[in-house]
């Protein structure tokens, strides 16, 4: 039996700067000395943007550089590696965020061969597996391993899910291929529904599963592990060369790819990068420049259909999500892509799910995407949204129930149902969808219906035909449901920190003043965010009303079709008469990559992109909430909502 020996340090996770800092000074601690463990350390903390920009053994240095504890970030470049750690130990849902696998690669360039930790977010510890960094939650390994004691990789994938298991005695996913002789032969491009679906009732992912399946005679089991068709699949710009590195490493050279015209690329996150402080104050733009290059190169040397930069290098043609729902994703399809937020495209009723760069590089040999078969949530939207409630702020309602706070999404498809969802439009719904990886969930979806048509229809000339398959079976089991009354929620926010930090803005005071109002990303850059906007802005204009002073208010769109539209619509004439500043489509400020993005730790923005982990959109505090009240508290220069602005202009 295959032992593994650790001979290195264990490192904890401590939530006390004063514990990282006696570590990392050389000494050892206990797990009871350690203690309290920081829960919830996100990937933006593990491998911050500016780490990103590196995808080969140098990432190990920066591991954990945006570790916050406090107000503190106790622990510099290269110090893990440096300290001569093996393992490392923390609390709940470790590797909370983005689907980035530069977070475990930093892992493994830093020396760290297991993590210890209560829980683990879906996509890092997949992209652990993946790359062969053995995951744990048994914490009586620790004083077995302290001891010297070798421990059996049979111990360590105990517990696992059969494939998961296998990849980790493999060595990784890509040795797990090659040993299995995998070929992408065995592939087909659409497998014939299966008559497992006669076999009882079924929620709707479950029936895209079948559908999707290798062996369409048997569809996989809610738990296990497998592969299955992916229809699209992307990759963006932070990741493509990494992915190109790990395919040349790999197999022969150009690679052999499967259905190459299902396979898109996007420059989205870096278009702004030139305009970034960070970037610019740290040297990081030939790094950027690297990134790009790599990424066309790719692109050119494959043929791949790249969405880059627009004529004159400022902004892309459009946000990656964005861009799929308005072109590509269609009901019933699988749909994969190098970021967590891939998820977006379930608002028309696809299985879309975010992977990590070996994952990408697997299923662009192979054709297949490696996943375990998730439970479903149910989320039973009753009544209707009040005027001026948004799904923004539904969605920081649902991250601020306590089960789901405590991980109880982890894992999970949300499935987006009940009388409520008839009354949202489909760029209302890709929030929902969209801000599910905020929720710790697999993937979003909502069944289709006569509004997904109409967006089809309308957006993209498709006269789409519904199939009777594409609903949830009224019997079909979820793992649990929560429900919730629409009628009774009002404007949210959340505090920095996490975007589970939620609270109804009407209970807070004092109120936030703020100095960067931004509104866009994929999650606020559709055209109904920037109705939104406009709403709120028009209003304002028209009362003589600007940004307040000192505030600076950024409204970028999150493809070229939205900016389109606003022009159209004769939108730019408000936001400019109350001094917005319009920036073509990019990931931008949500990515610390742009305007919009703070320069100071003193710096309190207000902004309608989906996360605000520390350090995600620069140094300074980040709140979040929806569109209008984004545009309200510009005006206002404090946290408010469009109703409260009114109502203080109206006395």
């Amino acid at each position: 039996m295959t032992q593994q020996q650790f001979p290195g340090r264990i490192f904890f996770l401590s939530d006390d700067p004063e514990k990282i800092g006696v570590q990392l000074a050389g000494r050892d601690l206990e797990l009871d000395v350690a203690m309290p463990l920081r829960d919830n350390v996100s990937t933006d903390e593990m491998t911050p943007q500016t780490v990103c920009l590196l995808f080969d053994e140098r990432i190990g240095a920066g591991l954990l550089l945006a570790y916050r504890t406090g107000d503190r970030l106790p622990i510099v470049r290269n110090a893990i590696k440096a300290g001569g750690f093996s393992v490392i130990v923390a609390g709940k849902r470790y590797g909370k965020g983005s689907s980035r696998e530069h977070s475990p690669l930093a892992h493994v360039a830093a020396g760290i061969r297991l993590i210890v930790a209560e829980s683990f977010e879906r996509i890092f510890r997949q992209n652990c597996d993946n790359l062969g960094l053995f995951t744990s939650s048994d914490f009586g390994l620790i004083g077995r391993i302290r001891a010297g004691e070798a421990i059996s990789v049979e111990e360590l994938v105990g517990g696992r899910e059969a494939l998961a298991a296998d990849l980790l005695r493999s060595g990784g996913l890509l040795a797990y291929g090659k040993r299995r002789g995998m070929s992408a032969s065995a592939v087909p491009r659409q497998a014939a529904p299966p008559a497992a679906e006669a076999g009882g009732p079924q929620t709707l992912v479950e029936k895209i599963l079948a559908r999707h399946a290798l062996d369409p005679a048997r569809p996989l089991a809610s738990g296990e592990g497998g592969f299955v068709r992916a229809d699209w699949r992307f990759s963006i710009d932070y990741y493509t060369g990494m992915i190109a590195h790990i395919l040349h490493s790999n197999f022969a050279r150009p690679v052999n790819m499967h259905d190459r015209d299902r396979i898109l690329l996007f420059e989205d996150h870096l278009t702004y990068a030139h305009r970034s402080p960070i970037h610019i104050q740290q040297g990081l733009l030939p790094g950027v420049k690297d990134l790009s290059r790599a990424h066309q190169e790719f692109a050119e040397e494959y043929g791949l259909r790249n969405h880059g930069y627009l004529p004159g290098g400022e902004g892309s043609e459009g946000i990656c999500h964005a861009m799929m729902a308005e072109q590509y994703a269609l009901p019933g399809l699988v749909v994969v892509g190098t970021d967590s937020h891939t998820t977006h495209s379930g608002a028309l009723g696809c299985l879309a799910f975010g992977v990590g760069s070996t994952d990408m590089a697997f299923s662009m040999v192979y054709g297949a995407i490696r996943l375990t078969v998730p439970q479903t949530l149910r989320i039973e939207l009753n009544g209707r949204l009040p005027a001026g409630v948004t799904a923004k702020d539904l969605v920081l309602h649902l991250l601020a129930l306590p089960d789901i706070k405590a991980g109880g999404g982890v894992g999970k498809v949300f499935e987006f149902a009940g009388p409520a969802i008839a009354h949202l439009s489909t760029d209302e719904r890709a929030t929902l969808t969209n801000m599910t990886a905020e929720l710790g969930g697999f993937a979003g979806i909502v069944a289709p219906d006569a509004e997904t048509l109409r967006f089809l229809r309308e957006r993209r000339g498709i006269e789409f035909r519904l199939e009777p398959w594409m609903r949830s079976d009224e019997d079909a089991r979820y793992s649990a449901a929560i429900a919730v009354d629409c009628a009774a929620l009002s404007p949210m926010v959340a505090r920095p920190g996490d975007p589970g930090n939620g609270l109804t803005l009407a209970g807070l005071a004092p109120r936030a003043k703020v100095d960067i109002a931004y509104g866009g990303s994929c999650t606020a850059g559709k055209r109904e965010d920037f109705d939104q906007y406009h709403a709120v802005l028009a209003w304002a204009a028209d009362q003589g009303l600007r940004a307040a002073p000192g505030v600076k208010l950024y409204l970028q769109f999150g493809t070229m079709a939205v900016r389109d539209y606003c022009v159209a619509r004769g939108y730019l004439e408000a936001f400019e008469r109350v001094g917005a500043e319009m920036l073509l489509p990019s990931c931008g400020a949500c990515a610390g990559g742009g305007p919009g993005s703070s320069t100071r730790a003193d710096e309190v923005t207000v902004s309608a992109i989906n996360r605000n982990f520390p350090g995600r959109s620069g140094p300074g505090e980040v709140w979040l909430a929806s569109p209008p009240t984004v545009a309200a508290s510009a005006i206002a220069g404090e946290l408010v909502s469009f109703g409260e602005l009114r109502a203080r202009h109206r006395a």
